[in-house]
């Protein structure tokens, strides 16, 4: 089916729309912007230019995506903005390009970001995310798959926040969030395992029990943190998500929570 264009909204020539797009009333479609089959652009929404919309996004009312990148250093470098498949954008979301530091901002599949959310540039933000009512991102920050972020908090730029990591609403995350675990507060502080969004993620039993031993032995014994991870090899199974768990904080350029 051809796209479906309201009469007063603007769509640049050299868009590419797909099969089943609607466009509603006063959006806007820029330049050099390819929105893929059956997504829904919301009226007085804007995909400002060079951004990429996999198959079934939606971009909520006043959404603004493909912003210029708000980094002093940007001077106008042709940067984008891609959105994974199955992604949600609900009212007044912006999304930011990159800068010449990596050139793309990129959402993932399967995302929900909700109202007044913000990704800024350079973001990489993984599948199955969830930003909640105005959580913020700034520039270059990182999130893992599944990984949910509670309304009002704001992701220092160039933190991390690993995959099926929960962090609490009006948290300051101004370092990085180990994946699997609880964080909250200003000051954050970690809160044990996300054990009830890894159960409803299907996470095996034995696979908890183990993260919640590495866990123990690397933020709630009396052994430091190099000590902790060392332990944790030696006495936890060698699963795939204790590798990640303790490879994360090993790697930590922010350094981690506690």
């Amino acid at each position: 089916m051809s796209p479906r264009i309201h009469p007063t909204a603007i769509v640049d020539a050299s868009a590419e729309l797909g099969e089943n797009v609607e466009v509603g009333a006063w959006a806007l479609v820029g330049p050099d912007c390819t929105i893929g089959n059956d997504c829904v652009i919301a009226a007085r929404a804007t995909i400002q230019r060079n951004a990429r919309l996999g198959q079934r996004v939606k971009v909520g009312m006043g959404s603004i995506v493909g912003g210029d990148a708000q980094d002093l250093k940007y001077r106008g470098e042709e940067t984008w903005v891609e959105i994974g498949d199955d992604t949600e954008l609900r009212e007044f979301v912006t999304v930011n390009r990159g800068t010449a530091h990596s050139l793309t901002t990129t959402v993932g599949k399967h995302c929900f970001l909700m109202t007044y959310s913000h990704v800024g540039h350079d973001c990489t933000v993984g599948d199955h995310v969830i930003l909640a009512n105005a959580s913020q991102l700034g520039g270059h920050v990182v999130i893992g798959d599944h990984a949910t972020i509670a309304g009002m908090s704001g992701v220092h730029q160039f933190g991390s926040v690993g995959r099926h990591a929960f962090v609490g609403g009006f948290t300051r995350v101004t370092s990085d969030v180990p994946p699997f675990v609880r964080a909250v507060g200003n000051p954050m502080k970690l809160f044990g395992l996300n054990s009830v969004g890894m159960q409803r993620k299907g996470f095996d039993a034995a696979v908890v029990s183990e993260l919640k031993r590495a866990y123990r032995h690397c933020f709630r014994s009396e052994l430091n943190l190099s000590q902790g991870i060392e332990r944790a090899r030696a006495e936890c199974a060698d699963l795939v998500e204790v590798r990640q768990f303790l490879e994360f904080i090993e790697t930590s350029q922010r350094g981690v929570a506690f």
